[in-house]
């Protein structure tokens, strides 16, 4: 009995450090995703026999609007012209082959993952920006693939679809994420990524007229994941050119890798853009001021 014992009592605290670890891990993947609107939304489309997304509401003139994202050749991103016909598309291949159209836009070099192509539209076109321009990822949808776009199916079509033009404009800036987690929690915003030499490096240069950021790193930094994001052309004019050249040439002639330098600035562009180092609206104001999911 008592070797029997001995051995029960282990073996039942090894079951529950398992459950505590599985248990987390399983809840931060339940909130990041958004798991209860995903399966309701999933549900409710496969009841009702409709398509995916919602029908896009008319909002604005094509010539208003652009979206602008970074791929791989081999990625499919045929959904963008089919799905998002009110919209303008510059879609820069980072890693073009010697059978690559000469029609096909890219990006200087692959590096700071969708960095070079955010910035390099910026450049190319900062004399004759649209209105509105959405930065975001090349996946159509998906809970695995696509769980940082905060709509229930995870869509980027129904994200831009009821993207709420009016705001960005008055906003300048906003995050196409609402829900904190991750980035903007609390215990999120002691960013290892933006340390006081990463701050200086990245700014080195910069003006200061527009914004006035701060020439030291801030004791937090924050704002919800994950470089997906929409800004009014006038905001994007109130940094001269330059800025956004300084901006990638660091990409290109920092030491850091394509990852690592890309994950700096998906911690900065809301900074870049004239927000504050911790910009994270209250999640419920954010759906219904970006989303009218109010």
């Amino acid at each position: 009995m008592r070797w029997t014992l001995r051995f029960a009592l282990p073996t039942l605290l090894l079951l529950i450090t398992v459950f505590v670890i599985l248990y987390i891990k399983f809840a931060q993947v339940w909130d990041q995703y958004n798991a209860p609107a995903y399966a309701w939304a999933s549900l409710q489309n496969t009841f009702r026999g409709s398509k995916l997304e919602n029908p896009p509401p008319v909002v604005g003139k094509v010539e208003d609007k652009v979206v602008i994202m970074a791929k791989v050749e081999s990625e499919d991103t045929d959904w963008v012209a089919e799905n998002l016909p009110d919209w303008q598309h510059a879609i820069y291949t980072v890693n073009p082959s010697p059978n690559t159209p000469n029609t096909t836009l890219t990006t200087p070099q692959n590096k700071g993952h969708e960095a070079m192509a955010y910035l390099t539209y910026i450049i190319d076109h900062y004399t004759s920006l649209p209105l509105t321009l959405a930065f975001i990822h090349p996946h159509r949808l998906g809970f695995r693939n696509a769980w940082h776009t905060d709509t229930p199916l995870h869509s980027n079509t129904d994200s831009l679809r009821t993207l709420n033009i009016p705001f960005v404009q008055q906003n300048g800036y906003v995050n196409l994420r609402c829900n904190w987690n991750p980035g903007c929690k609390k215990s999120h915003r002691k960013n290892k990524h933006i340390t006081p030499e990463v701050w200086a490096e990245v700014f080195k240069g910069l003006s200061k007229a527009s914004f006035q950021q701060p020439e030291f790193v801030p004791g937090e930094v924050g704002a919800a994941c994950c470089a997906q994001f929409a800004v009014s052309k006038e905001r994007v004019l109130e940094r001269p050119k330059s800025d956004y050249e300084g901006l990638r040439r660091w990409v290109v002639e920092t030491g850091m890798s394509d990852a690592q330098s890309g994950r700096v600035l998906e911690f900065l562009w809301h900074v870049v853009f004239g927000m504050e180092a911790v910009y994270c609206p209250d999640e419920k104001s954010c759906y219904c001021n970006v989303y009218g999911r109010c």
